[in-house]
């Protein structure tokens, strides 16, 4: 009964199951008693669940030809003296029990702490791993080289250097608050990683506070951090009734300064979210003011016009309001003054005044309106149906028609130079059969040295943008060229099956 009595102690100490214990125990005993009688032999132990006491056994098993004598018994043999038993059957001996010497109990202890160690460790895993993106509470157990332990109760986590707030120290016995972000079962035991710096330790933190937000109200639908210094966190109500941003920030701004008070004063920006891309990006830039907005969604990019007086406002120091702007929204944001857009539009507007003038020989009056009409290439115009270039003011289907005909001129001429560029440069065929490919791009290809369908095929879908450039081409289409190009390759391989 003494040894059902430890595993009782033992399993309620380290909060494991009663029978892992035992089940330790009885390995332990086992391997006393090989030590004992032999390690040849297979031997194995069993605690009875309800009296304690411990049964050795040694087990042989009927086989037709036997190899290991230790193991094995000869079939022949075991009929003359177990008629019942056939080949497959274990033959069990019963051994008396050990007296534990001094070498053989250490071993057992040995054996019983470490099968103990692993039933916790499993017991840690199991009660961790589904309480990822939760918010846990701790005391400072240890801290090593800027890394802090986290004693969790039952369990312990870690808080690695780059996971704390900048500027932060603990010590040993210091109370902590930490995100859990990931439990992994490593080779040293199940490894909890705790987080002050993660993004979603803040909207955790925001959902303690605001009860709106822990209800479903309210919804946390991006955040942003520059941990310890800044942060941008998007808010939307599914209730029209009640104001998110308002919310968040409480009576006389309590509920944003509890969460501001646990990250160590780090100022936090709370934006209301938009569907409307537009809208998002002028809120997430707040507190400076946007004049105009300028949308590229093929590249995911957005232009943004500012006052001059707002440019620093609306990068912020070292750029952080804007790195932080277009986490928060998903966009690249690039910002401009209204001088250097104005410039940048007059620049525009010169560069296309002179390239209609050249190709469709024109003066600058009628290349200006062009311009003014939004045509940015001389294709716009080749392909416009006629009867709209025939409403542009001062224009009649006379001067519409002479244009078209023009452009339609330069852009033949055009590719036939191309062509003959490309093919100078010895371009393959097959590769300037791809449909997708122009003269003009042909053309960048060959003098890059890729000139064949393999080359092509061989390249990374950045490699292809970074050759094009960004305006030609996007990286989801530069992919799926290059699995154009690849085609081949699953076609032959098909062929050798």
């Amino acid at each position: 009964m003494e040894l059902l009595h430890v595993a009782d102690v033992v399993a309620r100490e380290k909060s494991i199951d009663r029978d892992e214990v035992l089940t330790a125990m009885e390995q332990a005993i086992q391997k006393a008693g090989r030590s004992k009688y032999g390690h040849e032999h297979d031997i194995r132990a069993y605690i009875n669940r309800k009296s304690g006491d411990i049964e050795l056994r040694r087990y042989r098993q009927i086989v037709e030809t036997v190899e290991d004598e230790a193991t094995q018994l000869d079939a022949k043999d075991a009929a003359k003296r177990w008629p019942d038993k056939k080949v497959g059957d274990f033959v069990i001996d019963d051994l008396p029990p050990i007296d534990f010497g001094r070498i053989a109990a250490q071993t057992a202890k040995q054996v019983i702490v470490q099968k103990v160690r692993e039933a916790e460790r499993h017991r840690q895993f199991e009660e961790y791993k589904d309480r990822v993106d939760e918010i846990v509470n701790g005391s400072v157990k240890r801290v090593e080289y800027g890394n802090v332990t986290v004693d969790l109760g039952r369990a312990e986590g870690v808080i690695r250097r780059d996971e704390l707030l900048p500027r932060e120290h603990f010590k040993v016995g210091d109370r902590v608050r930490a995100f859990i972000y990931d439990v992994r079962e490593e080779p040293r035991g199940p490894q909890i990683f705790l987080s002050r710096a993660h993004g979603q330790f803040m909207a955790k933190l925001f959902a303690m506070e605001v009860p709106e937000i822990y209800d479903g109200i309210i919804e946390i639908k991006s955040v942003a951090r520059d941990p310890g210094s800044r942060a941008k966190i998007a808010v939307l109500s599914k209730d029209s009734s009640i104001d998110p941003v308002g919310a968040c920030v409480g009576m006389r701004g309590s509920r944003v300064q509890a969460v501001v008070g646990e990250l160590q004063g780090e100022k936090i920006d709370i934006i209301p979210w938009s569907s409307d891309a537009a809208t998002f990006v002028v809120n997430a830039l707040a507190p400076a003011e946007v004049a105009k907005v300028v949308l590229d969604d093929t590249q995911n990019r957005i232009e943004v016009v500012v006052p001059d007086d707002q440019l620093s406002l609306a990068i912020g120091r070292r750029g952080q309001n804007v790195r932080l702007a277009s986490m928060l929204t998903g966009w690249d944001i690039d910002i401009l003054t209204e001088a250097e857009e104005s410039e940048r539009r007059q620049e525009e507007t010169k560069q296309r005044s002179e390239l209609f003038m050249e190709a469709l020989d024109v003066d600058d009056v009628i290349a200006h309106l062009l311009v003014a009409e939004g045509f940015r290439q001389v294709e716009e115009i080749g392909y416009t149906p006629l009867d709209e270039l025939a409403e542009i003011e001062g224009f009649d289907e006379g001067v519409a028609g002479e244009l078209q005909e023009r452009a339609l001129r330069w852009l033949e001429e055009r590719d036939r130079l191309l062509t003959e560029r490309y093919k100078e440069l010895g371009v393959a065929d097959d590769l300037a059969a791809l449909e997708a490919l122009t003269p003009a791009i042909l053309v960048k290809l060959g003098e890059t040295g890729v000139k064949t369908l393999d080359d092509l095929a061989d390249l990374a879908g950045d490699e292809l943008v970074e050759i094009l450039g960004e305006k030609t081409i996007s990286l989801d289409d530069a992919n799926a060229l290059i699995m154009q190009a690849r085609a081949h390759w699953f076609e032959d391989e098909e062929k050798k099956a």
